[in-house]
């Protein structure tokens, strides 16, 4: 069923990837997410395509300090303890070469730790986020807005915790949203009916690409 306010307006979109950082996303990676190397190929050509076209890209982290005072209560001892998971400055915390832009700068982890959204590459950025949601406690949604962005595609790593509550964020906030369902990891079918219930558009990688082609063969981005 077609509605005016949950199908997603390409033309004023933006991809949002979520923890997609070494240290959660290469096998035998320290705090490993199961699953995630192997939509990484499907992630990149998303992101291909949206390059190609202009479409505005943000990457939001992790970074866990290690004295574990910025860390999640259920993780925080752990980083206490002294194991290294997404620490500032090391490369467990880079995003994954797969899907980094090319000639992208060197991430200011002091900055983004202190809030500000880093450009990193042409129309494309780096944010850090405190806690599960991309929105919680960030700048995201102002910077969305100033930029006329009303639809956004979720990308990235462990659908359970960091994009699931991530996707119900941008819903609240009255942003279309479209979730790929093959390029986040851990994605299980109760996920998907939820997030079907609440308005979201769930495709494939194949099917989003296909989409992006035909709404760009009028012009550019408008952004």
């Amino acid at each position: 069923m077609m509605s005016n306010y949950t199908d997603p307006n390409f033309k004023k979109c933006a991809i949002i990837t979520i923890d997609t950082q070494n240290d959660f996303s290469l096998p035998g990676a320290v705090a490993e997410i199961a699953g995630t190397v192997n939509i990484l190929p499907h992630m990149k050509r998303v992101l291909d395509a949206c390059r190609s076209r202009n479409i505005p890209i943000m990457h939001v982290i992790r970074l866990y300090k290690k004295d574990g005072s910025n860390v999640d209560i259920c993780r925080r001892e752990l980083i206490e303890t002294g194991v290294p998971i997404v620490t500032p400055g090391s490369m467990g915390a880079d995003l994954v070469e797969m899907i980094s832009p090319q000639n992208s700068v060197q991430i200011d982890d002091e900055g983004l730790l202190q809030g500000r959204i880093q450009l990193i590459a042409n129309n494309e950025w780096v944010m850090y986020k405190p806690r599960w949601g991309a929105f919680y406690q960030t700048d995201l949604e102002v910077f969305l807005k100033e930029k006329n962005i009303d639809t956004l595609i979720f990308l990235g790593c462990n659908f359970p915790n960091c994009p699931r509550t991530s996707i119900y964020q941008a819903s609240e906030r009255d942003f279309k949203v479209v979730m790929v369902e093959d390029a986040i990891s851990g994605v299980y079918d109760k996920g998907i009916h939820e997030m079907i219930n609440i308005g979201v558009k769930v495709t494939r990688t194949e099917e989003l690409i296909r989409q992006l082609a035909s709404t760009y063969e009028e012009g550019p981005n408008s952004i």
